[in-house]
């Protein structure tokens, strides 16, 4: 297992920290995201998109569940926030095991603890830590 601790000072740097993750990732990949309210997982996510060539408006989808982006040459991004999810069979019940087994695409979830049993053992992790006004923590783990 590859563990990185890097710290950002700005919200360009933890963009540019997204940006430069989603470039390395193959297809098929599963990436949890985690942070309390207020992270950074929004700004990180905006950056990991524009890692793997999106451009359009990048939103937090905290009322939707899923975000669908498409890719530049095929596939998708799932952009998930589960936090309004009550837990495995809820999210279920809306599809989640089709956007973490898509094998053409990228999934990214946030609050990925409350279907920790679906998200799959070779999942990068990526958590970020709030350490100050513009300053943050953030553990990138790949299988």
């Amino acid at each position: 297992m590859n563990i990185e601790t890097l710290i950002t000072r700005s919200e360009a740097e933890t963009e540019t920290l997204g940006r430069r993750l989603a470039s390395q990732l193959p297809r098929g990949t599963v990436v949890s995201l985690r942070g309390n309210l207020g992270a950074g997982k929004t700004v990180f996510a905006r950056g990991f998109a524009r890692g793997l060539g999106i451009t359009e408006t990048v939103s937090s989808p905290t009322y939707t569940i899923v975000q669908e982006y498409d890719l530049p040459e095929s596939g998708r991004l799932y952009h998930l926030d589960l936090y309004r999810i009550s837990g495995v069979a809820a999210a279920l019940d809306f599809g989640v095991d089709e956007f973490l087994g898509d094998k053409k695409s990228i999934a990214l979830v946030e609050w990925p603890e409350r279907i920790e049993s679906l998200i799959p053992e070779d999942a990068v992790s990526v958590e970020i830590r709030h350490l100050g006004e513009n300053e943050r923590e953030i553990y990138v783990r790949r299988p």
